[in-house]
């Protein structure tokens, strides 16, 4: 009966990859309205926050006792790990290692694509995974199609569904949301980041936004940025790219950017892959003293660029923490506590520069990798 009914969900979402694999792959400001902010949601659902701070609680403890559930558990994670960020793939060691520490026997099927418009390749793998009949899925949302994909998805009650690098969740899924949101908020890193280029210039720069590809997480931290920015007349926005979370294309935009605006303070970059090649053109020009921009995530790649003086601050994520959360909400899961799961977990972030004293930024990725050293 099982398999079954993991063959019909299989044939639905074959049917939906034909109808979507030909649309747009866009998510626009408007549709952000969709999402309940964490605050929005905690305040929504009261009850969520004890549940919240019980699960921080064990996700920064150590784990006392193994686990008795001797049955294999079957994990496919289907993500955009294919970049200079390793977020993705310290997310995946620090999920592992804690299941081990747990004492969980599991099975991992991991698949990696590029970010971008990658839907086909993206729902062709799960297509794949899901006639293998898992335990639990781990996706991410960047567009529509996902949203529609996932809504099937959490429909059935033998499929746990955790969608890393999101905390919003989404209205249009009511009461019946993924088992869990997890990751580190795009808009409150952003928040953190616009305040440090505030202080930075004064209030007064000019500077252009290099967005990844047309999606929620574009939308989420450049869209964010461009709003933030609206309140500070004095801060003025030259120009925008959309260079798809290319390193190549971020090069390209910013160095026509830098031909164009000679003048220009700043380049706000949504990912690590779009601020080397922002760093890339800057350098080029030899104008490392006088243009600037950002990184988004704090890996290591990026605190490097920071130590060499190329990069000139980040929001660096905890990162280890995000993967022993989804091991964490497993473990609960299994052991029959899985409605004692919060729906969101945000992890912590923290802002980097180049002032930044070596102890410190030692202490910080001790901190972030503590599993994926």
């Amino acid at each position: 009966m099982m398999y079954r009914k993991a063959m019909t969900l299989v044939a639905t979402l074959a049917a939906m990859l034909t109808i979507f694999v030909h649309a747009e792959y866009a998510f626009s400001a408007e549709q952000s309205t969709t999402y309940w902010t964490v605050d929005e949601y905690l305040s929504n659902n009261p009850s969520q926050v004890d549940l919240s701070e019980s699960f921080e609680k064990k996700i920064q403890s150590a784990v006392s006792g193994k686990s008795k559930v001797t049955t294999p558990v079957k994990i496919v994670m289907v993500l955009p790990g294919l970049q200079v960020s390793d977020y993705w793939r310290r997310s995946i060691t620090s999920m592992e290692e804690r299941l081990k520490e747990h004492g969980v026997d599991y099975v991992l099927k991991t698949h990696f694509t590029k970010p971008g418009d990658v839907f086909r390749e993206q729902s062709k793998v799960l297509i794949q995974y899901l006639s293998e009949d898992p335990d639990y899925v781990v996706f991410t949302l960047n567009a529509d199609q996902h949203k529609t994909l996932i809504s099937q998805l959490i429909r059935k009650p033998k499929i746990k569904v955790m969608l890393q690098n999101i905390t919003t969740p989404l209205k249009t899924f009511g009461a019946r949301q993924p088992f869990l949101y997890v990751g580190f908020d795009h808009r409150i890193g952003t928040e953190q980041l616009a305040q440090v280029y505030l202080k930075r210039f004064g209030g007064k720069a000019k500077f252009a936004i290099l967005y990844g590809e047309k999606g929620y997480v574009s939308e989420m931290r450049c869209g964010a940025f461009e709003d933030l920015m609206r309140a500070h007349p004095e801060m003025i926005q030259l120009t925008t790219y959309h260079v798809g979370f290319n390193r190549e294309k971020a090069y390209l935009a910013t160095k026509d950017v830098l031909t164009a605006h000679p003048d220009i303070d700043f380049v706000f970059s949504c990912s690590t892959d779009i601020a080397f090649g922002a760093i890339d053109a800057i350098k080029e020009a030899g104008k490392q003293d006088r243009v600037i921009t950002n990184g988004w995530g704090g890996g290591s790649a990026e605190l490097q660029a920071i130590e060499d003086k190329e990069l000139a601050f980040t929001i660096m994520r905890m990162n280890d923490d995000n993967g022993v959360a989804m091991a964490e909400a497993i473990v609960m899961d299994i052991n029959k506590l899985g409605e004692k799961v919060p729906v969101i977990y945000s992890g912590s972030m923290v802002i980097v520069d180049q002032k930044t004293s070596v102890n410190r930024i030692m202490e910080l990725k001790t901190r972030a990798f503590r599993y994926s050293k």
